[in-house]
């Protein structure tokens, strides 16, 4: 491993990053007698000072595994067309009344793209939408409140769009509330291959109240802290490259509401341009693979 992947401390110099002048005092090999001649050195073995990008890697410990069921449930979607299966990607997701800042074109000099803020107290607003795997068909549902019974009633949603489907697979993050019993009683009965974890105050059982609908979905949970494997994540980015930066509708919040759903329902009918851009094409690193043939089960 070069040095300068090396953490500094390891070396003895006592900080987070390496500098020119630390370089020069643990690399005496470099023959060089100043920090310029060790840049010199560096740009010739093309190693360059560049900007940190945030990461972090998943601590699910079934995550190989868990990405393996989703994969073998898509191949069999692909596969066993007489099965009558569909795997859809499901996600949520919060925007606001004040726009995000974002770049934008200007005039050279002083002047720059404003984000133009209303007086009134900021509010959120909530989008819950799957993503067909095959199609780039997306279906969403929005309100000021994505909870245990506007899931239940959202997979209803799901289920008249596929009423056609015996077996509906959704691939979705661990948000508690995906696992609450009176949203799994609105399903059928759940084979869940890992623990679900949930906050231990809530009820085992459904309440009286829960819809009890017995519809063919079955949850495949992603791997924890795990959000490049959720496609409708870059659905999300999407919509916030050409709706929600630098909006102006501040003060025309049911507005923004409608630019959203305006948004959403291009993809109402499905689109090869929206799967292309989410990575769900054979050509994409993460789920390309899984539409060959001749795979069986992990």
């Amino acid at each position: 491993m070069p040095v300068a992947r090396r953490d500094p401390r390891q070396l003895g110099e006592k900080r987070s990053r390496w500098t020119l002048a630390a370089l020069l005092r643990v690399c005496g090999r470099l023959r060089v007698q100043s920090p310029s001649g060790t840049w010199r050195v560096l740009r010739r073995l093309k190693i360059h000072l560049k900007r940190a990008r945030r990461y972090i890697h998943s601590p699910d410990p079934d995550y190989v595994e868990k990405l393996q069921s989703i994969q073998f449930c898509l191949r069999r979607c692909t596969l066993v067309v007489e099965e009558r299966s569909v795997l859809l990607f499901q996600d949520e997701f919060t925007y606001y009344r004040q726009p995000t800042l974002a770049a934008a074109y200007e005039l050279a000099g002083h002047t720059q793209p404003l984000a133009r803020l209303s007086y009134r107290r900021d509010a959120a607003y909530r989008v819950v939408a799957t993503l067909d795997a095959f199609t780039g068909r997306v279906i969403y549902r929005q309100g000021s409140k994505i909870g245990v019974r506007e899931l239940a009633s959202f997979y209803l949603q799901v289920y008249e769009a596929y009423s056609e489907i015996e077996t509906i697979y959704i691939a979705q993050d661990n948000w508690p509330v995906h696992f609450h019993p009176d949203v799994l009683a609105a399903l059928q009965p759940q084979q869940f291959r890992w623990p679900i974890r949930v906050p231990p105050s809530w009820p085992t059982e459904p309440s009286p109240k829960a819809q009890r609908l017995n519809l063919p979905i079955q949850l495949l949970p992603l791997p924890t802290y795990a959000s490049w494997t959720n496609p409708p994540e870059k659905l999300w980015r999407w919509l916030k490259q050409d709706v929600l930066h630098l909006h102006g509708y501040a003060d025309r919040w049911p507005e923004l509401h409608r630019q959203v759903s305006d948004f959403l329902d291009q993809f109402s009918r499905g689109s090869p341009e929206l799967l292309r851009y989410v990575g769900l094409t054979p050509q994409s690193k993460l789920y390309g693979a899984v539409f060959a043939t001749g795979a069986g089960p992990p």
